[in-house]
């Protein structure tokens, strides 16, 4: 099955209709009504991405106001059956009143549309999701700080990947935090790293961390909220390819919380981790730690507590 990452956007008019746009003839879903946005570039930050995508298909300009979700979509196509990792925002548009947008790219007519006109129209999962989750509050607000930045430039005739992966800040009742030591011969050997990994094909985000956590460390994790999501672009990854391989990781985060926990133990042998353990706040610091996972503790963990 073939894999993507997109980015999309939910745009809301003053009366809270929603933005919606319908794919032309050209596209495998014509016909179907989609929020705004499209696959990633490579090496192109999601939030980047969705208003890049906006703007091709109706023309206007907007910012990204709050993160709203993952979710994975199956569908279709004239090529096969196609899994697409989908981060959604929250955007807002300038000026009073909707603006009038125009198609553009792929599409064939746009339109302001309540949720409930929303859905009895033929439209995607992800409109699916927005609808019965209205009126959604956004998960967690978009800060500068975690704004885009500029891609390393692509190294010519090296192979290339682009991997979405679900992560979680894993915390009990005494405030430790849960994590995991990656193995030798995959990237970050030897630094500890959020429990999780990637989706298997059709698996949704929240399902892919509980197993995930279950295999790396035997805990039970209720998942919560969605924390943050990053990127990150190595153009000279060095793992169980067994040569460079230019990788551009899309990587959400979610807050997890163990209810009942036990000595960790690392149920998936030969895989991507070598140990679990759980921490203290002053000892997780201590650790070499990856870049992910530092960046996390630093910014939602504090002495015990996950901050908003």
């Amino acid at each position: 099955m073939r894999r993507r990452i997109g980015a999309y956007g939910v745009c809301r008019d003053p009366a809270g209709r929603l933005l919606l746009v319908r794919a032309g003839a050209q596209s495998a879903r014509r016909g179907q009504w989609l929020l705004p946005g499209g696959g990633l570039e490579h090496g192109e930050h999601p939030a980047e991405a969705v208003l890049r995508e906006l703007t091709e298909e109706t023309g206007l300009t907007g910012r990204v106001v709050g993160l709203r979700d993952v979710l994975a979509e199956v569908v279709e196509r004239r090529s096969g059956r196609e899994h697409t990792d989908g981060v959604i925002f929250d955007l807002e548009l300038p000026g009073v009143g909707p603006p009038q947008p125009e198609p553009g790219d792929g599409v064939d007519e746009l339109a302001w549309l309540s949720p409930a006109a929303a859905a009895t129209l033929p439209h995607s999962g992800f409109v699916a999701a927005v609808i019965a989750g209205d009126p959604g509050p956004t998960a967690a607000s978009w800060p500068v700080a975690e704004s885009p930045a500029k891609a390393p430039e692509p190294v010519r005739g090296r192979p290339r990947g682009q991997r979405f992966a679900v992560y979680g800040l894993v915390t009990e009742a005494a405030g430790r935090v849960l994590l995991t030591r990656t193995a030798a011969g995959y990237p970050g050997a030897g630094r500890w790293h959020l429990p999780g990994g990637g989706n298997d094909a059709g698996e949704q985000p929240r399902a892919a961390l509980a197993r995930e956590v279950a295999e790396e460390t035997a805990q039970q994790g209720e998942i919560g909220r969605l924390l943050t999501v990053s990127h990150h672009r190595d153009p000279a990854a060095f793992g169980p390819e067994g040569h460079p391989v230019d990788w551009h990781a899309v990587r959400a985060v979610f807050q997890v919380s163990v209810p009942a926990p036990t000595p960790p133990r690392v149920l998936e042998l030969a895989g991507s981790t070598a140990a679990a353990a759980w921490f203290t706040w002053s000892e997780a610091m201590a650790l070499p730690l990856t870049e992910v996972a530092r960046g996390v503790l630093t910014t939602r963990w504090s002495s015990g507590q996950v901050v908003a």
